[in-house]
């Protein structure tokens, strides 16, 4: 109880803070959040919304269940339920967080049990194509084959680590009969939740991008960054710092350095891990689920360090 008293002390602590600096800065945090909003709708929004809808369609039509099926063999040798397929597929089309909100659909509708959902979580943890390529190569490091390096490094890096995982993991239990509901608006119920899903991951981003903007002109970061001076420069220390917080500013600031391969890396780093937004984002779905944070973040972190090492060997 005391340990959970100084918690939320330290948080109200840290959010009086938060609220007294925007109050008191408001020409630098107002625009900082449109500036958030901003980035969301250039750089997430085109990319997330279109697949979203496909990936809602192809869950609440029970078409993504049908298609597990086939998979039972293939996916069993890796200790994975049948839907781990077409879970991953999905994950990787649309990007984060779709992939979460598979799972938890999943689960909610009893296709999966809480131990196929603490396994697949590191599966169906994956950015897009279209943010990677598109958003990452093109638009911010102008090189779209540097986008293509990023998006085979960390879909082999997550697909690698989760399997691992996987395979050492508790063995699945039989999952009940779905409980499907008869829907008999599933292009409006669709849209509806996809458009709330993705105005909430467009909220993240915005907020957290204030969030970081703090930390940086506060100098609150100075420690993390002097520590990892100590293996890269000092303006991509400051850049991940940026990133571990919200990972689209991160690869925006990333790919404003001269240089190249380090850059593009730590990029696939953050890209990968995902930064506090990213990772609360996925939370908010996982957790009703049963996924621990701290072992879903742990997972996380070997994803992005073995992406990583791989794109400085390739980039």
């Amino acid at each position: 109880m005391k340990k959970s008293y100084l918690k939320y002390i330290a948080l109200s602590l840290a959010l009086v803070t938060f609220g007294a600096a925007i109050i008191i800065f408001p020409e630098r945090y107002v625009n900082c959040s449109f500036q958030g909003f901003a980035m969301w709708a250039e750089c997430v929004l085109p990319s997330l919304f279109p697949f979203m809808i496909i990936t809602l369609i192809f869950v609440k039509t029970g078409m993504a269940e049908k298609a597990s099926l086939p998979l039972k063999k293939v996916t069993g040798i890796f200790n994975l339920p049948p839907a781990a397929a077409p879970v991953f597929v999905l994950s990787v089309f649309s990007g984060y967080p779709a992939g979460s909100r598979v799972l938890s659909e999943f689960y909610e509708n009893g296709s999966l049990t809480k131990t196929d959902c603490k396994k697949l979580s590191y599966l169906a943890s994956t950015s897009g194509p279209l943010f990677i390529v598109g958003s990452v190569g093109f638009k911010m490091f102008q090189d779209k084959l540097a986008g293509i390096k990023i998006l085979i490094a960390h879909v082999f890096a997550v697909t690698v680590i989760s399997l691992i995982i996987a395979l050492f993991s508790k063995k699945s239990e039989p999952a009940a009969k779905p409980r499907r509901i008869p829907d008999d608006n599933v292009l409006y119920n669709t849209f509806y939740g996809a458009v709330i899903s993705v105005t909430v991951a467009g909220g993240f981003i915005a907020f957290f991008y204030v969030v970081a903007t703090f930390f940086a002109d506060f100098n609150l970061l100075y420690p993390l960054q002097k520590l990892l001076s100590l293996f890269v420069d000092e303006k991509t220390a400051s850049a991940l710092c940026l990133g571990l917080i919200e990972a689209t500013t991160g690869c925006r600031a990333l790919a404003q350095i001269s240089g190249g391969k380090l850059q593009i890396a730590s990029a696939g780093f953050l890209i990968t891990f995902g930064g506090v937004s990213i990772l609360l984002q996925q939370l908010s779905y996982l957790i009703k689920a049963g996924v621990s944070p701290v072992r879903f973040i742990a997972a996380k972190l070997l994803q992005a360090a073995l992406c990583f090492a791989i794109l400085l060997l390739i980039a």
